[in-house]
């Protein structure tokens, strides 16, 4: 086990909230078949000004108070993405922890791995927790609608903005992480990508390459393999599992994991019907309404599990103390 604690966590929505039907009017999609297949109602679209930065120390700041902590207690600063910060370097945690009022006082860095983001860095805050480096600061930022637009239909109605933080601490007895299993599988066809401008000298936008069907097939047995294989090194039965949140990419995904786990709906948390698809924002924000409206109590454990493009996948399993 890795001794360690979440101390709090905080998600927000920066911007208004758009409808699906909104933006299926702009498109000249009918709406009741796109809310049919996404499970989509709503989704936050963050107004032009708004950085980056900004919106992750916000969320960060939720989470630090949550946790009842100053700012200058954090040791580390994870800033998560899947589209890049404000700028291409340096990280954009930098500026997460200037906004914080933080110099000199901690290490601040910025990871990326797609959608399964939030699950690499809880890994790494863990372990440097675990070795005495905490408390860490995890903060998930993703202003996807930047990266969409309504010529190219399929991304542009699922993609929205979120943010969603967490913070980790010294465990208390018989607390922490269970189990992880990380993965990756870079021999499949490319599913999403957003090019790197430097490289291809012009703007790029996020697109899907992959078909609906085959991209939730492969989603759902990197899913799946990663939660058996987590509960396979931490001896825990599916069953003995109170909590299970999922990466959250549409609807339809959702209840296809939720289905075969083999779990009750009561037992997750959905929330890409009114935020969308906000990749690695998806499972600290499922987080964050976990502990804020459910029942969570000592000993229950929280199964976490991810899948991002690349084709990266993954799984945590955490105990709650008392």
């Amino acid at each position: 086990m890795i001794p360690v604690r979440i101390l709090g966590t905080a998600s927000l929505q920066p911007g208004p909230s758009v409808t699906t039907e909104a933006l299926c009017a702009r498109v000249g999609r009918d709406a009741h078949e796109v809310l049919s297949k996404t499970g989509i109602l709503t989704r936050h679209f963050a107004p032009p000004e708004m950085k980056t930065a900004d919106v992750a120390a916000q969320a960060l700041r939720g989470a630090l108070d949550a946790a009842g902590l100053e700012a200058r207690a954090l040791r580390r600063i994870i800033c998560v993405s899947s589209m890049g910060g404000d700028v291409t370097t340096p990280a954009t945690a930098n500026r997460v922890a200037a906004a914080l009022g933080l110099a000199g006082s901690c290490d601040a860095m910025d990871l990326s791995n797609a959608c399964m983001g939030f699950l690499s860095a809880f890994d790494v805050a863990a372990r440097s927790v675990a070795t005495g480096l905490g408390p860490v600061g995890i903060v998930s930022v993703e202003l996807l609608s930047r990266t969409t637009t309504p010529e190219d239909p399929r991304p542009y109605l699922v993609l929205g903005d979120a943010a969603a933080a967490a913070v980790l601490g010294a465990a208390r007895p018989g607390e922490g992480v269970l189990g992880v299993s990380l993965g990756n599988d870079g021999t499949l066809p490319p599913d999403v990508v957003l090019e790197n401008p430097h490289a291809t000298g012009k703007p790029e936008r996020m697109r899907f390459l992959t078909p609906n069907k085959a991209m939730t097939r492969v989603a759902l047995e990197a899913l799946m393999r990663a939660a058996h294989s987590v509960l396979a090194e931490a001896q825990v039965a599916l069953s003995e599992v109170e909590w299970v949140l999922t990466h959250q990419p549409n609807g339809r995904m959702l209840d296809a994991v939720m289905d075969a786990l083999g779990m009750r709906a009561e037992r997750g948390v959905r929330v890409v019907d009114t935020v969308g698809s906000v990749g690695s924002a998806s499972l600290p924000t499922a987080l964050d309404r976990l502990l804020r409206t459910r029942p969570v109590k000592a000993g229950d454990r929280i199964l976490m599990v991810g899948v991002g493009a690349g084709v990266a996948h993954g799984a945590v399993l955490y105990r709650v103390g008392g």
